[in-house]
């Protein structure tokens, strides 16, 4: 009868702790974990806080946005190395000389920054406007064009007037290392096909832009200097390259000549003495002594095209050069 009841008891007691056993699991089921304890104790999981796995679906955004930044940064540097190198090292000085032409202008600068851009042609376009009181001056205000560009690091110039503008993709507006480079050649010129001439577009080296001494500060008025540039180059010893006619084949087409004589008539007006000496090897002036003075520099963009504007006064020995000034237009 004790045995029994002993039995009994002990049945008892062991059914008590199963369903204790089973209510308590429940509770702890259904109560929310604070896994934050847990989780800073577990070597595994804090490695993949701080390294996620790269099977993990949906990992930290902050980390794959740095990934993605990182390998953005190293391919845009790449690129950016390749395409520096691919322009060369040389910078081209384009130096026109100008004087109230502003509607050329407007069209100029943005056409020959694109045109260079496609050519991949690092350049600084420098505008050398004149001014002053005197007659128009085209010569010296290439030289000082040219001393600007020089200061400036450009290693080589082109002197471009404003109102040519280059439509041929072809041409060559790269480094002139061996001699001067005259890219509106005479068959080539809309205007002037003689063979001696020089004019329009000519590219020079820093070196041989010193060598020849620059332009000839003599000329007042429209023409002859570039004549004059020409008996230079060749009493320095230098030799002028072209476009051959079978490399570049649109002919008079191969530029655009904007320039309406009309509306901007030039000044080819010949005083005093000045037809005689136009004609005469200027061995006395040039970039080592021209007198000028720039009142102001000024940086500006154009659609996009950036630019620099000298504003120029040049100086005028009137015993010398007497034709400087205005010529006074007879009264009809």
């Amino acid at each position: 009868m004790i045995i029994r009841r002993n039995s009994f008891i002990a049945i008892f007691l062991y059914l008590f702790a199963f369903v204790g056993m089973v209510y308590i699991s429940f509770v702890k089921l259904n109560t929310e974990c604070d896994c934050s304890r847990n989780v800073a104790k577990s070597p595994r999981n804090v490695q993949q806080i701080l390294e996620p796995d790269t099977h993990i679906e949906n990992p930290s955004p902050t980390k794959v946005q740095e990934s993605k930044t990182v390998v953005s940064e190293k391919e845009k540097s790449s690129k950016e190395d390749e395409d520096e190198n691919s322009w060369g090292p040389h910078v081209l000085g384009v130096v026109v000389p100008y004087r109230n032409r502003f509607e050329e202008l407007l069209r100029f600068a943005p056409h020959m920054h694109k045109f260079l851009n496609e050519k991949k042609i690092r350049h600084k376009i420098y505008i050398s406007n004149q001014v002053d009181k005197y007659r128009f001056n085209r010569a010296s205000l290439l030289n000082v064009g040219f001393l600007a560009a020089r200061k400036d690091n450009c290693d080589y110039i082109v002197m471009h007037d404003v109102d040519l503008l280059p439509l041929n993709n072809k041409l060559f507006y790269g480094f002139p290392e061996k001699g001067p480079f005259h890219i509106s050649a005479p068959h080539l010129h809309p205007k002037y096909h003689y063979r001696t001439f020089v004019g329009g577009i000519l590219m020079m080296s820093v070196e041989h832009f010193e060598k020849v001494n620059g332009l000839s500060n003599k000329f007042w008025g429209w023409g002859r200097e570039d004549d004059e540039l020409y008996q230079r180059i060749m009493s320095a010893g230098l030799t002028i390259y072209r476009h051959s006619k079978k490399s570049i084949t649109t002919g008079y087409n191969t530029f655009e000549h904007d320039h309406d004589p009309k509306v901007r008539p030039r000044d080819y007006s010949r005083v005093f003495g000045q037809r005689a000496a136009s004609f005469k090897r200027d061995k006395k002036t040039g970039i080592d002594n021209i007198e000028y003075e720039i009142t102001s520099r000024k940086e500006m963009t154009i659609d996009g095209a950036p630019l620099t504007i000298l504003n120029v006064e040049l100086e005028c020995d009137i015993d010398e050069t007497p034709w400087c000034q205005e010529v006074k237009k007879k009264k009809s």
